[in-house]
């Protein structure tokens, strides 16, 4: 594994000290805000990540999945961060403060669709930062012998796009049902 694959590792690894950081002290030492504060740094794991990418692209790497993978990262950490965040909180309220979750109703039929719709949509902002940061690695590269890997994460993440996109019509077209409704 080259070092760029580690540091996506010690990046997610990061990412993930940096929340459990945050809930502690938010909900440990009872600093509300402060907690909040190192909870909102974690797009700042993502952003070190890219700079260490780029830089090993400016300085004549040859670009690879896991260059790729950085700009992928930002995108989804960013569309999709609050809720892993929230996710994280509900955990920890109830792993190690022991409050009960709140109950999310199942959803059925139009209302998942539309759930899933709104999953989809952040599914195309997390897809537009990411191609927009792997553009950018592109352009800043400026030599297409070496960021191939690049165009084609791309137009890999384009088709898991429109898989999902399938997915979300698939769900109006055949609404989720509840299993004692088809029974």
């Amino acid at each position: 594994m080259n070092w760029i694959a580690w540091m996506i590792v010690a990046c997610e690894i990061g990412f993930w000290v940096v929340i459990a950081l945050g809930l502690a002290v938010r909900y440990g030492l009872g600093k509300e805000r402060l907690g909040l504060f190192i909870l909102a740094l974690t797009p700042l794991v993502d952003l070190v990540l890219l700079a260490v990418t780029s830089v090993d692209l400016y300085r004549g790497a040859t670009a690879t999945m896991a260059h790729a993978l950085a700009a992928v990262y930002i995108g989804v950490s960013i569309a999709f961060g609050k809720g892993m965040i929230r996710w994280a909180d509900d955990k920890f309220l109830y792993y190690v403060k022991k409050q009960p979750l709140a109950k999310k109703p199942k959803l059925y039929g139009m209302a998942y669709a539309r759930s899933y719709a709104k999953g989809w949509f952040k599914h195309v902002f997390a897809y537009l930062i990411g191609a927009g940061l792997l553009l950018a690695m592109i352009f800043f590269v400026g030599d297409a012998s070496r960021t191939g890997a690049l165009e084609q994460a791309m137009l890999q993440w384009a088709v898991v796009l429109g898989i999902d996109l399938l997915i979300t019509v698939s769900f109006f077209v055949w609404p989720r049902r509840s299993k004692s409704a088809s029974s």
